[in-house]
């Protein structure tokens, strides 16, 4: 049977979040059932219920960056067991059978994969509710456990801004290792950990940033070394520099000087910037032999192979833990940037309504 499940929402598209009661589905034979204990907030959780990305589903339900303790498993879960602490990303259920599934990339699934919220269940057809709840039914699949030594107070927000992040520089591993000269492009929520992932493999880490009152910051964050996308002299001093350009910038943007900064054969991946870009200039990609793309989040493999990096490493996205009830005020600094990095909420402050 369905249960009950308390969680913050919106009933309208656009309106501020505020105390909702829905249902959760009964455990299938390959489900876990989930307590949450730590939600970290995205920006598309903005952006979903804002209707930003067309009408949501409702009532919406936003979060999938998830921590929290198993508290029951179907008969034929395998890999944890009550009691454990786990991690839920941005996807909970795809058709594991075709070849992207099977290759280890579910979020590029041929049939579609089934996002944590807003999105229909691939078999009764409901409404996927997120992380801003007290509790989240998930297949095993997609339940990840977090390592003894990971603290889970502040791991949630590497299941969406960790693993957007460290996933193309794995894909492109060639290019970011010891030797080689990477740049991060926004300090955000995905950028920071781009430079801390950067640097942690081993290259040469430049931030790109629009401020030169961000270089201290991001120095502190592992950058070996600051670029002001706004400096002529600068840009043109880093002219064909770059193995590999990490663009975490989260508006549509001319990509254009960036490209120009890459050597030959370089790389450069967005992940930040879902929206239409301005026209690129064919001679620019041509000229050293250029290549630009894309990467959206990461597949089970990678997820696992990202948290236990963090856990040898000891690295954590950059975070600041908020009440549920301060949550609305919450997405109004997010949406000035006035947060440093990440905001995480502690789902203990979950009150129960009448």
């Amino acid at each position: 049977m369905p249960t009950q499940a308390l969680g913050w929402g919106t009933r309208t598209p656009g309106q501020t979040l505020e105390p909702i009661r829905f249902e959760r589905r009964d455990l299938r034979p390959d489900d876990v059932a989930i307590r949450i204990t730590y939600a970290g907030i995205c920006h598309s959780d903005l952006h979903h219920c804002r209707g930003d990305w067309g009408t949501p589903r409702l009532p919406a339900i936003p979060g999938h960056e998830i921590v929290g303790e198993v508290t029951a498993v179907g008969p034929e879960v395998t890999r944890v067991k009550v009691g454990d602490t786990v991690a839920v990303g941005t996807i909970v259920d795809s058709c594991l059978q075709c070849r992207e599934c099977k290759d280890g990339w579910e979020q590029f699934c041929l049939e579609g994969a089934t996002y944590t919220y807003g999105h229909p269940d691939r078999h009764d057809g409901s409404v996927t509710c997120g992380g801003y709840s007290d509790h989240i039914i998930t297949r095993e699949h997609f339940v990840f456990g977090l390592p003894a030594n990971l603290d889970p107070a502040r791991a949630a927000p590497l299941l969406c801004a960790g693993i957007t992040s460290w996933s193309p520089l794995r894909q492109y591993k060639e290019h970011v290792a010891p030797g080689k000269q990477v740049a991060v492009a926004g300090i955000g929520g995905l950028g920071h950990l781009g430079v801390k992932f950067a640097a942690a493999l081993g290259a040469e880490v430049t931030a790109i940033t629009t401020s030169a009152a961000k270089a201290e910051e991001a120095q502190r964050l592992g950058a070996h070394h600051v670029l002001v996308s706004t400096d002529k002299e600068q840009m043109k001093a880093a002219r064909s520099k770059f193995d590999f350009i990490l663009d975490t910038i989260p508006v549509g943007h001319d990509v254009q000087p960036y490209l120009g900064l890459l050597r030959r054969a370089g790389r450069m991946v967005i992940v930040g910037a879902i929206e239409p870009l301005p026209p690129i200039h064919g001679g620019l990609l041509i000229s050293n032999n250029r290549a630009i793309g894309g990467s959206g989040v990461g597949g089970v493999p990678e997820t696992v192979e990202m948290l236990d990096f963090c856990a040898e490493h000891q690295l954590y996205p950059e975070v600041e833990t908020i009440r549920m009830d301060e949550v609305n005020h919450a997405w109004e600094r997010m949406e000035k940037g006035d947060v440093r990095y990440r905001f995480v909420i502690d789902m203990s402050t979950l009150e129960p309504t009448a």
